[in-house]
């Protein structure tokens, strides 16, 4: 219950609710659209039959033959190609089925419909040709008569994969099932074997009678098989197994086999049009021998969203409704994606004509030409100087700002409003706080109150003097001697488990969640244990001891100390993600993979900390999550992302280019208004967001309308919730509000969803009701203001940045001008705005 003394007047404060609160002060999309919709689940489709529509030649500008060159090696290879058309009108249409292929020495290849096969040794060429455009590209043949022995890793082991033997909800789970268990998507092939030929000799594997090997009889469904029919007899998963049982089942010699160094599928992007439209994929594998496969027979198919385009596991993908759909390949330990769009069939649409803004603006707009969205408006300026103020320094303007910005001519005013946001210190204190959530800057039992407070004053000495990205971050991962002298080295104090602290790194500064390869390979991504625990390797010699003063650790380099792999016991090498083996001898490994990591060698460090930033500002990542860069959840717009990292690069790591180049685009002045044809997308930034305002922030800016200071642990009175430097430090308004507790590296950890207790605390705590009594805002109206409109308009300016319109001028000032006590009534009013959702969100 709010005590009469500082409550407003009930009966008032219902009037104004239903004014302010239900619509009036809203002139932007609800909260609940802040919340982007989560991708459907993976899933495999069943094959279904597709039904090619005829395929026009007028408007087509140029065919495209994937792959670029057939390469056969032995009499078993094969090659299916596809060829996509491209159209003037930005649409793309499968021409596989319809275009002619013209060997110009047909004797070297048998052709079986796109699917070339080797005939005799020999270099040719193919020519692919419809509708009057054509293509060539070259075709090798060798070894045409020799018939390479199957290999049970190369051959064999991919059939688990494509019947789904080897998921965990079959014979891939932890325990198996049904007594038989094999490795989680074959990351222990040599374990596989073993199970496959000597756990039951004779009965999985029959070498006298192949055909009843139960391996095979469960797969066909002669005998019960709770997994059911995994493929027919006919068929050449079926063929593969059945030679390889017959021929002995061998094992492979390790030593003398190639390994797949990459996979890659084509094409790489599509645009459909309309429902029913199909495009054939086809899948190449590269491997360390110098040749490469065909592998289409062999993949597992995936689609994030089946609802717009579905895949068969031949490959073939059908366009649903309009949407876009990332479709995978996933062989061996490698998954590749093509991004597709579906567009309505027969879409007429013109992007409407806009001045050309930054790189960022043309790549955004090149996405939503593909898409046949039109982008909302720009903004005015009162909308614009509100948000950018809260983006960049984390408070409204006050009203003296907010009248400069809006009286001034200047056509560049916007501009140079983000250049004078960006000295001032609220700009490096929002970016403190950001990376002490990501760094876990807390005290807990072994990080002492001292060791968090220097060290987070390192990370605003760095962040304040306009340290390059790089530097800063190599400094860190690099760091050495006590937590005390050299602040740095508490990133290692913070997380002192090896494997706990590589999946960190790995998180904050390349944007990837690699625990799943910890315990197998990833399931929807390029990572494997090997890779896993090879990148753990650069920290398995950090040493610690204590330090004179109890509360302080020593960090250095041990120079001994191995990592382990969990499946034989081998030890890995230091070994970059994606990257090469470094040479480490006698050096410091964390100081070798610093220089990497924070590097243009590194591609994934600049497009991270890039994505980061622009999630900050338009509200939703190119990659979202922020800090789950994988090949099954890609960029929305690959183009903008790359893009966005190079500047970052090419800047030297400097925040503030980025942050200029990101406020002054278009893309970000767009407003939240929506149109007919950008009313569904939101992740495609053809509109603003609308964002609640961050727990700190949000504070912060309550205190500054009111004109009320703050008191937090350890800082002085009058600081601001976004200076707090421990994570354990809280105030209930805060955690109410989702503030991170810094517990993991995670970007989950700020909460930024509304709830009821936050609507609760605001209309019936003390925070906004104590303010608006403490700040004495209301008494120096009275005083400085004659009128009731005028008080009113200095109060929506304070609050909104915006006058309040004619309706509701209409309707609030004789409720105010006529109230018993208009100190009273003015003070209700305030409560209004400060509950409304104009006011709890960035729009």
């Amino acid at each position: 219950m709010i005590q009469s003394t500082v409550a407003p007047s009930r009966a008032l404060r219902k009037h104004l609710a239903t004014l302010v609160l239900c619509g009036l002060t809203l002139s932007f999309a609800s909260a609940g659209e802040t919340t982007a919709p989560k991708p459907s689940a993976l899933a495999a489709l069943p094959d279904e039959p597709f039904a090619p529509e005829p395929t026009p030649t007028a408007g087509l500008v140029e065919i495209q033959v994937y792959p670029a060159a057939i390469q056969l090696n032995t009499a078993r290879d094969q090659q299916s190609l596809v060829v996509q058309g491209m159209y003037s009108d930005g649409l793309t249409r499968d021409l596989t089925r319809d275009a002619t292929f013209t060997p110009a020495d047909p004797t070297l290849v048998v052709r079986d419909g796109a699917t070339f096969r080797p005939k005799a040794d020999g270099e040719t060429s193919l020519a692919v040709a419809f509708g009057g455009k054509s293509a060539t590209i070259p075709v090798k043949v060798a070894k045409a008569a020799v018939s390479e022995p199957l290999s049970f890793r190369l051959d064999v082991m991919p059939v688990f994969m494509r019947a789904g033997c080897n998921t965990g909800s079959c014979h891939g789970a932890a325990r198996g099932k049904d007594g038989f268990r094999i490795s989680l998507f074959g990351f222990d092939p040599e374990g596989d074997y073993f199970r496959l030929t000597r756990e039951m000799v004779g009965r999985r594997i029959n070498t006298a009678l192949p055909a009843d090997s139960t391996l095979l009889e469960k797969s066909v469904g002669s005998v019960q098989h709770s997994g059911g029919k995994r493929f027919e007899v006919d068929s050449d998963l079926y063929r593969t197994v059945h030679e390889w049982i017959t021929v002995g089942a061998p094992n492979d010699d390790v030593s003398k086999l190639p390994k797949v160094v990459g996979v890659e599928i084509y094409p790489k992007t599509g645009v459909l049009d309309g429902k029913g439209s199909i495009q054939q994929l086809t899948v190449l594998a590269r491997y360390s021998d110098g040749t490469d496969r065909d592998v289409t027979g062999r993949a597992v198919f995936l689609t994030n969203n089946d609802t717009s385009v579905a895949v068969g596991q031949d490959g073939l993908i059908k366009a649903g409704e309009r949407g876009e759909a990332f479709v995978m390949a996933r062989f061996e330990t490698y998954t590749v994606g093509s991004q597709f769009i579906v567009l309505p069939k027969g879409l007429q649409f013109a992007y409407p004509d806009e001045s050309t803004g930054n790189y960022i603006d043309e790549l955004v707009a090149d996405k939503l030409r593909k898409l046949r969205i039109a982008p909302s408006e720009i903004c005015d300026d009162g909308t614009y100087v509100r948000r950018v103020y809260l983006d960049v320094v984390g408070v409204p303007p006050t009203v003296p700002e907010f009248e400069r910005f809006m009286a001034s001519t200047d056509p560049d005013k916007r501009a140079k409003v983000v250049d004078e946001l960006l000295q001032r210190k609220e700009f490096s204190e929002i970016w403190v706080s950001k990376w002490a959530e990501l760094l876990q800057i807390r005290t807990t039992l072994t990080v002492s109150y001292k060791s968090m407070f220097l060290y987070y004053n390192w990370l605003v000495e760095q962040l304040s003097k306009d340290m390059p990205m790089d530097q800063m971050v190599q400094e860190l991962l690099g760091a050495n001697g006590g937590t005390f002298k050299n602040p740095a080295t508490n990133f290692y104090q913070t997380t002192t488990e090896t494997l706990p602290l590589t999946e960190n790194v790995a998180q904050v500064f390349m944007g990837m969640r690699i625990q799943c390869a910890q315990c197998h390979n990833h399931p929807f991504d390029r990572w494997t244990q090997d890779d896993y625990y090879s990148f753990a390797a650069f920290f398995s010699q950090i040493g610690r001891k204590q330090g004179e003063d109890y509360r302080e650790l020593i960090v250095f380099n041990s120079g001994g100390g191995e990592m382990n792999h969990p499946v034989g016991g081998r030890v890995m090498p230091p070994k970059f993600l994606g990257g090469e083996v470094p040479d480490v001898a006698g050096k410091d490994r964390r100081v070798i993979l610093a220089k990497w990591l924070a590097s243009p060698q590194n591609p994934w460090f600049a497009s991270s900390f890039a994505n980061r930033v622009w999630a900050h500002f338009m509200g939703t990542g190119v990659v979202e999550p922020v800090d789950d860069f994988r090949v099954s959840n890609p960029a929305s717009n690959p183009e903008l992302l790359e893009a966005l990292g190079k500047r970052f690069t090419e800047s030297k790591y400097n925040l503030k280019t980025l942050v200029k180049d990101i406020c002054t685009s278009r893309a970000y002045q767009r407003s939240t208004h929506r149109n007919d044809s950008n009313a569904g997308d939101e992740r495609n930034f053809a509109h603003a967001q609308v964002r609640r305002i961050k727990a700190e922030n949000l504070l912060d800016a309550i205190s500054a309308v009111t004109n009320t200071k703050d008191k937090f642990q350890g800082l002085p009175v009058g600081a601001r919730a976004v200076q707090i430097a421990d994570g354990n430090s809280s105030t209930y308004f805060l955690t109410t509000f989702g503030r991170a507790t810094r517990e993991t590296a995670c970007s989950c950890e700020v909460k930024m969803e509304p709830t009821l207790s936050q609507a609760l605390h605001l209309l019936n705590g003390d925070t906004v009701n104590a303010k608006i009594q403490q700040g004495g805002v209301i008494a120096e109206l009275m005083k400085a203001k004659p009128t009731a409109e005028e008080r009113l308009a200095d109060l929506y300016l304070r609050c909104l940045s915006r006058k309040p319109s004619a309706e509701e001028l209409a309707k609030l000032t004789p409720v105010v001008a006529q109230a018993p006590d208009q100190a009273q009534a003015l003070g209700d009013v305030f409560w209004a705005l400060l509950n409304s959702r104009e006011f709890l969100f960035n729009h």
